[in-house]
């Protein structure tokens, strides 16, 4: 009998504990998505407190890139490489949607994620074949050394043999600031647009 009350009081705590874990990362789940509903944004908020971060690299046309230069501008950041056949060509076609959308462009980056296969020539294609030519998107390149410490920063796993690598869009405030993330299975035209726009009509 005794037995038998141990495991039974075991299992009434574990069931609690677990219970009690459950609420908890319920409730921390709701706070989580609180801050982006309370702010009207649709895509997921960064922390406030990670910096700008610049970089200077050469796009597709060999003209140097750099944040900075659009600083007061909303900028679409995003990770691609160009033989890509899935997300690479969903998110690039959603970009261009959102400015669709939009009625006007808003500067498009492209930061490579596969250095050792994209070029300025694979770059050129890619970008023509998903209509992003004549300055709507700028494919951004460099090898493996110039590229890592971006990626890091942004969190961004590259392409490898074994994985693919992290398929998002950021959006960069006009003081160069991340703010905004959408991960490719929650990107649509839609929601790109509105933060775009939300962002654009924030103060100075």
């Amino acid at each position: 009998m005794r037995v038998t009350r141990l495991h039974l009081a075991l299992a009434t705590l574990l069931a609690c504990t677990f219970a009690a874990l459950c609420g908890a990362l319920l409730a921390t789940a709701g706070q989580d998505d609180e801050p982006t509903q309370a702010l009207g944004f649709r895509g997921a908020l960064a922390p406030a407190d990670v910096p700008p971060k610049d970089f200077r690299l050469r796009d597709q046309d060999g003209r140097v890139a750099s944040l900075k230069e659009y600083r007061g501008k909303v900028v679409a950041l995003t990770f691609l490489y160009t033989t890509c056949e899935d997300t690479c060509p969903i998110a690039a076609d959603q970009i261009r949607a959102a400015f669709d959308r939009l009625g006007h462009d808003v500067p498009a980056l492209a930061v490579s994620v596969d250095p050792a296969n994209d070029d300025a020539d694979q770059a050129r294609k890619f970008l023509l074949k998903r209509r992003l030519t004549n300055g709507r998107m700028r494919f951004l390149l460099g090898d493996r050394q110039t590229l890592a410490p971006i990626w890091k920063f942004y969190g961004v796993a590259p392409q490898g043999d074994e994985f693919d690598h992290t398929a998002r869009v950021l959006l960069i405030d006009r003081s160069g600031r991340q703010r905004i993330a959408f991960p490719i299975d929650q990107l649509t035209p839609e929601a790109l647009a509105h933060d775009i726009a939300k962002l654009e009509a924030e103060p100075s």
